[in-house]
């Protein structure tokens, strides 16, 4: 029997689902997550095929009593990895800030939501929380105003937690993956006549547009990721941020000069020592 849980938001596809089945095959106990369980197949279908199990359950970041009804049936979390997330298009001029705070909902608050209903276990276990924030958490991406804030937003209260979570025995991580060959792209809830309905901003979305779909053409492999995120999972010590290929560091590169967060890590945690 596995002996440390591991509890994974957004298992449906893309990072999660390969993320839920490499812990699994690593030994842990996973419950897999998702809002809509019927959606579970691809999930359930990778796993028989990898000879593990994993544990789905319903769980809605968006909703708290959905979080705290998941969370309220474990005894005992190891390692809670923050996967859930949505990614969007657009810019301020045309659209309601309405649809800003529905990014914010899903990529920042639910993030909050299940690490603080988790945050009791993990304390009793000395466990970890990942959170799998973006490259674009730490560099702005023009089109991606509301996502990128959302990421930054993570990333900020993800590193100020840190130090202070590490006083209670509980390691707090993200990890920054680049380009993902994932549904992420297609879920963004871009019209195909997009550029044509941009109006003024209609040049700039169609070569912003043109440069993406060139950059996912050598995306990184979700099952990649999940491989960094178990070595994150089972590390004895590991650093605040993980990129998670040669490209997301590049590109992170231009603005990090500090890649592991170490340095931000070693001073915060003399203000709560």
């Amino acid at each position: 029997m596995p002996d440390k849980t591991v509890l994974i938001t957004g298992t449906s596809s893309g990072i999660g689902l390969a993320t839920a089945v490499a812990a699994a095959r690593g030994g842990w106990q996973v419950i897999a997550t998702m809002r809509n369980t019927a959606k579970a197949g691809a999930l359930l279908a990778a796993a028989e095929e990898a000879g593990v199990t994993v544990d789905v359950r319903t769980l809605d970041v968006t909703d708290p009593a959905s979080v705290e009804a998941c969370l309220a049936g474990l005894d005992r979390l190891d390692a809670l990895v923050n996967n859930a997330g949505a990614g969007h298009v657009g810019t301020l001029e045309q659209e309601s800030v309405d649809d800003v705070r529905a990014v914010m909902e899903v990529n920042f608050f639910g993030v909050l939501h299940v690490t603080k209903a988790a945050l009791p276990l993990l304390r009793a276990s000395k466990g970890r929380v990942l959170t799998v924030t973006s490259v674009g958490g730490v560099v702005g991406q023009p089109f991606n105003e509301a996502y990128c804030a959302a990421k930054f937003a993570v990333e900020g209260f993800m590193e100020s937690l840190a130090p202070v979570a590490a006083t209670a025995g509980v390691s707090v991580g993200v990890v920054e993956p680049g380009a993902v060959a994932s549904e992420f792209v297609s879920n963004v809830g871009l019209a195909d006549d997009a550029p044509e309905q941009a109006g003024p901003y209609a040049p700039a979305l169609s070569a912003y547009l043109d440069r993406t779909r060139g950059a996912f053409a050598s995306a990184q492999a979700p099952q990649d990721v999940a491989a960094r995120i178990l070595d994150q999972l089972t590390a004895e010590r590991p650093a605040f941020r993980l990129l998670t290929s040669d490209a997301a560091r590049a590109f992170a590169g231009t603005k990090l000069k500090d890649l592991d967060g170490s340095a931000v890590q070693s001073l915060t945690a003399g203000w709560v020592a």
